[in-house]
């Protein structure tokens, strides 16, 4: 196992956060929030331009051709700007497609994602669904398509979507169904997420899919990818609030002193610190696995459970170090603990991920029936 990068990677990473941190700008978030759609377009053609979209587009289809290592390279940026753009989403639904995907669904689908011209989301969650790699939804063959049967909650970007991937089970097994979220029998409600992104609740009565994604295991293929795609975010986000911290806490003078040169401030950013770390290299190891395909399936609860349990230390660490200044909507640092608690529950919480690790234990030392 190598966790160091090549140089194409290390520049991969240094374009998206010039990118970003050149075009996320404080002022340009509070432009954003002020608006309805949550979704800094002229941000997201820059990346597009970059080719930064199209990382996991083949490169017969005008993407780069790589997988969720190099999509997390650039994820952890948008972690660090909080930077209003599905990217999440958009490559891992395109690494489905390109997996998965016919002929004629990769050239209909994968050029427009690259260009920046579509983008897809992500159906994963349900209402009443404790696991989302096991969905309820039901797809059923209809008319040389799909009908698409059930609900799912918390849709991101299903309001920009050209697509949105929903996970359902038919009669052969698990199925990704590619539906136009405008189409008749998809009703969506808007919600508001902690982050203040406008999230939607999809509940499907007949709804058409014209195509669908088979293949073994699928719905969990696209949660495992979804998920560590969240882990990435989060080490994003919690790296750059200890940075602030750090700042805030070395230019912050109490008692003729600066606040960082207290014993006990030291002590909870040298925790955080080390939560970071272990974020970090928690969600590496699940990301190589992942595309070495090696089974991962542990590896990225493990993952998710650093991501939750980790980043909601930090962040509250890195709040509590500001004092006041850390719930003051007018400094930044409130996006990144809001950013953080959305992470956190997202496709399952820190005692999600440690109930899936129990159960995969008890599975290996059971013993079988005879």
């Amino acid at each position: 196992m190598d966790f160091s990068f090549s140089e194409d990677q290390e520049s991969l990473r240094a374009i998206a956060r010039q990118i970003l941190e050149a075009e996320v700008t404080q002022d340009r978030l509070k432009e954003i929030e002020g608006g309805q759609q949550w979704f800094d377009e002229r941000t997201w053609h820059q990346i597009a331009q970059a080719n930064l979209l199209g990382l996991t587009v083949p490169l017969v289809h005008g993407g780069s051709g790589f997988g969720m290592l190099e999509a997390c390279l650039v994820l952890e940026q948008v972690g660090r700007t909080v930077a209003p753009i599905p990217v999440l989403p958009t490559v891992v639904g395109a690494l489905a497609v390109a997996t998965f995907g016919s002929d004629d669904q990769q050239r209909s689908i994968l050029a427009k994602v690259a260009t920046g011209d579509m983008v897809l989301a992500l159906a994963l969650a349900e209402p009443d669904g404790d696991d989302p790699s096991e969905p309820t939804t039901v797809a059923t063959r209809h008319g040389g398509g799909w009908r698409v049967d059930g609900a799912k909650a918390c849709v991101s970007a299903a309001h920009l979507a050209g697509l949105v991937l929903v996970t359902a089970r038919s009669e052969d097994g698990p199925v990704v169904c590619l539906l136009d979220p405008t189409g008749d029998g998809v009703e969506m409600t808007r919600q508001v997420a902690a982050s203040g992104e406008p999230v939607f609740d999809l509940r499907l009565s007949g709804a058409r899919a014209e195509g669908a994604l088979e293949g073994p295991e699928i719905a969990a293929w696209l949660v495992d990818r979804a998920l560590i795609g969240l882990c990435a975010i989060e080490v994003g986000v919690a790296d750059r609030a200890i940075e602030m911290t750090a700042e805030y806490s070395s230019n912050r003078v109490q008692f003729d002193r600066p606040l960082g040169s207290f014993q006990a401030v030291q002590q909870r950013a040298a925790d955080a610190f080390i939560d970071v770390l272990a974020m970090r290299w928690t969600m590496w190891n699940a990301v190589w696995r992942l595309d070495e395909g090696l089974p991962a399936r542990e590896d990225v609860a493990v993952a998710k459970f650093w991501a939750a349990d980790g980043g909601h230390r930090v962040v509250s660490a890195a709040q509590h170090l500001h004092g006041g200044v850390g719930v003051d909507l007018a400094y930044p640092l409130h996006r990144y603990f809001f950013w953080s608690k959305q992470i956190e529950v997202t496709l399952g919480s820190a005692t999600r991920q440690l109930v899936r690790l129990g159960r995969a234990q008890a599975d290996a030392v059971r013993p079988s029936s005879t």
